[in-house]
């Protein structure tokens, strides 16, 4: 009889510790599953047309939205359509273009280590991400912009109700993406982007495959924007669009609240 007390009484504190475990295995999933994750898409392209000269990805529209992401717990995995180290705009790396955000990067090893190796965007999967982000930069407009792989996952999330932000440049991305009708993705919808104006303050009028303006009225955007080089980002629904690197903060915090 009294093996039999020790036998139960044994058996329910192995039940007790085992709940104890199973509860605090399921706290820590609840806690996991409640984190947002963004994957960032990078630009692989380096060459600035016949130029002779160097293009990338603007390191301001990186930095900041990376940051202001980063610090309110937002998992940020990065990816280029040649995975590794993404090309860096070297003029945005010069002295006049630093920001509080660029000095953070610059002097921050682990980020620098992550940005080194980003996945290849056609491992790429939208069920693991529940926004995307695209830096800009000159660089997209000649490989993002055709990427079929970046292509499909813009319309993957959209149509499964996933965030889609880009800044700059990058809103060149939307250059074919569609609809499920076959429609413009942008069209009728509100956008902005890098303007005719700002290409031309920067003689590269010529240089780019296309103005990124031009492109978003000629899909049906409902574009607009503010005097050259302002501060200014749009959000319909589920695109989110900024004009120019200084709008890359204001898109970050557009993205931030559509997560929240």
């Amino acid at each position: 009889m009294l093996i039999a007390i020790v036998l139960f009484s044994s058996c329910c504190k192995n039940t007790k510790e085992n709940n104890t475990v199973v509860q605090e295995l399921n706290t820590k999933t609840q806690k996991n599953t409640s984190v947002k994750r963004v994957l960032f898409v990078l630009t692989s392209h380096e060459d600035l047309g016949d130029t002779g000269h160097k293009t990338g990805f603007w390191i301001e529209e990186f930095a900041t939205p990376y940051y202001i992401l980063k610090d309110q717990g937002i998992e940020i995995t990065l990816a280029s359509p040649k995975g590794g180290q993404p090309p860096i705009d070297p003029k945005s790396k010069e002295a006049s273009f630093q920001t509080p955000a660029t000095k953070r990067f610059n002097n921050d090893k682990e980020t620098q280590e992550i940005l080194a190796n980003t996945i290849r965007l056609e491992t790429v999967n939208h069920q693991d991400y529940d926004a995307v982000f695209y830096p800009g930069g000159h660089g997209p407009l000649w490989d993002l912009a055709e990427d079929k792989n970046s292509i499909a996952l813009i319309e993957d999330f959209y149509n499964n109700n996933k965030p889609v932000a880009a800044v700059c440049h990058a809103p060149g991305i939307f250059k074919h993406t569609k609809n499920t009708d076959g429609t413009p993705l942008v069209k009728g919808k509100k956008v902005t982007g890098f303007t005719n104006g700002e290409e031309q303050a920067i003689q590269l009028t010529e240089i780019v495959p296309f103005l990124v303006e031009d492109m978003l009225k000629s899909n049906g955007g409902i574009y607009s924007k503010k005097a050259d080089w302002n501060p200014y980002a749009v959000q319909d629904g589920l695109l989110i669009t900024g004009q120019n690197p200084s709008s890359s903060e204001l898109v970050a915090t557009l993205l931030l609240k559509t997560l929240k």
